[in-house]
């Protein structure tokens, strides 16, 4: 295959890729199953509460963690068996970094830097200083806030065609994160980076996320368009009364003390909702994203 053809059949391939994964701690299921795909150029928020396996999954499909069941892929290569060529592609920043804890910062990204070719050193620099990391100073001496900013920089500045960040904004202040959201958008937008990041902010989803997938107890319950998921789903309240004709197939059914019954329903193939809706005293409401997070997982 010549260069040309080579370089067209990598932009095709998918970044991600996982089919039947499955996994347990001490016999207790942490992942039951899941089939989950990453288009090039998308930018895919998965959502979970803690405890729903966004980090297992995470590391299964990066090949850091070895499944029960089930295969994952990562740019069509077995994600335990990749190439030094695939590896030099994607970038991991994982929930709490600890690695090189001995190096200062500029240290470790001199150091790291040296194994991409893409390295982007003058982008390492001006964030170290517009974070107001100290470049001498030991990653182990940081805060987890600034430990946190420096891994995100080494993941950046290696100008990865895959981003995988686990919990990205969990000990960032508001500006900081702002400040990454913005770097994923651009990114995304400008030079086509193909993004999966993990979070319980659903704020940060609506921001930047062209796709969401959410995470339950180990189950992925649904994957769609963040503007696709405003029409698909909606809140369905039924009167006690109608409570017996609810619809058997929902994504959350909650009962209340009034005997009321609110569900999630979407709309079925041809665009149309159960037929429950036109009961008497049925009502129904739009979902927002964080509305659909509390209803599902809550």
């Amino acid at each position: 295959m010549n260069a040309v053809l080579q370089a067209s059949a990598e932009s095709m391939e998918a970044p991600l890729q996982v089919r039947g994964l499955a996994h347990q701690y001490g016999g207790q299921p942490v992942l039951a199953g899941v089939d989950l795909t990453l288009q090039p150029g998308s930018v895919l928020g998965l959502i979970g509460r803690n405890g729903a396996g966004k980090s297992t999954l995470i590391r299964a499909m990066l090949g850091l963690l070895q499944p029960q069941a089930g295969e994952c892929r990562v740019f069509g290569e077995a994600a335990l068996q990749l190439s030094d060529r695939a590896k030099v592609r994607l970038a991991y920043v994982p929930q709490q970094p600890e690695a090189l804890a001995w190096l200062t910062s500029q240290q470790m990204l001199d150091y790291v830097g040296r194994f991409y070719p893409q390295w982007d050193a003058a982008f390492a620099r001006t964030m170290l200083r517009d974070w107001d990391i100290l470049p001498n100073k030991l990653l182990g001496k940081l805060s987890p806030g600034e430990r946190q900013r420096v891994d995100l920089i080494r993941a950046l500045a290696s100008q990865p065609e895959l981003l995988v960040l686990d919990e990205p904004a969990a000990a960032l202040d508001p500006v900081a994160r702002r400040d990454l959201l913005r770097e994923i958008a651009l990114r995304a937008g400008e030079a086509g980076t193909t993004v999966l990041f993990s979070t319980h902010i659903v704020s940060d989803l609506e921001r930047v996320a062209s796709e969401i997938a959410f995470l339950h107890e180990g189950k992925l319950l649904l994957h769609c368009g963040v503007d696709e998921s405003k029409e698909r789903f909606a809140r369905l309240w039924l009167p006690a009364a109608m409570s017996a004709a609810a619809p058997g197939r929902t994504l959350g059914r909650r009962r209340h003390a009034d005997g009321s019954l609110s569900l999630v329903i979407e709309r079925d193939a041809s665009g149309q909702w159960p037929e429950a809706v036109n009961l008497p005293g049925a009502r129904l409401d739009a979902l927002g994203l964080e509305d659909l997070f509390v209803e599902i997982a809550g």
